[in-house]
């Protein structure tokens, strides 16, 4: 059984996440979406609502996801997948830009532990240009955002940013 973690802060989740995490899902017996927790960022969404909104929009997705867990963790990613037994990391990439970035990390990782490999998946063409920042800054300014997040995350923007309360229920996460 191959088990692989696609690491990110999601922040939110985008369309592209989700396609990257439907694909890799068909690819491995199991996939942990690794939720992160950076000090060093301010994140617009808590960890908990980013874990319960990516849980939300997998069990919402057209198709069936049925092999993926969602968990939240701290510190560095070779040591999360080493901990979850899992033998691949998952990165997706957008653009070149992307690349020199995601080399230097999965290079680090492999000195760090040479049992786990990095497979770098490309953005679906229809969501190459897609951040969460990009997302952010439109949903912010009352732009239409339905083409480029899932449902729950359009609906949970939308109400963060007009002004209302995030209303997504939140799960405990350890």
């Amino acid at each position: 059984m191959v088990t692989a973690v696609y690491p990110g802060s999601f922040d939110p989740m985008t369309r592209g996440h989700l396609d990257i995490v439907t694909r890799a899902s068909h690819l491995f017996d199991q996939l942990v979406v690794a939720v992160v927790r950076n000090p060093n960022k301010a994140p617009l969404l808590t960890l908990q609502q980013r874990v319960q909104l990516i849980q939300t929009c997998i069990q919402q997705s057209e198709r069936p996801i049925t092999n993926v867990t969602v968990q939240p963790f701290e510190g560095l990613t070779i040591d999360f997948a080493a901990a979850a037994g899992a033998e691949v990391i998952v990165r997706g990439l957008r653009a070149v830009s992307d690349f020199e970035f995601e080399f230097k990390m999965s290079q680090m990782n492999k000195t760090l532990n040479p049992c786990v490999e990095t497979l770098f998946m490309m953005a679906s063409l229809e969501h190459q240009f897609l951040s969460s920042s990009v997302v952010k800054e439109v949903a912010r300014y009352g732009g239409d955002i339905s083409k480029a997040v899932p449902p729950a995350v359009e609906t949970l923007l939308k109400e963060h940013y007009q002004g209302g309360l995030c209303t997504l229920p939140v799960a405990s996460v350890p």
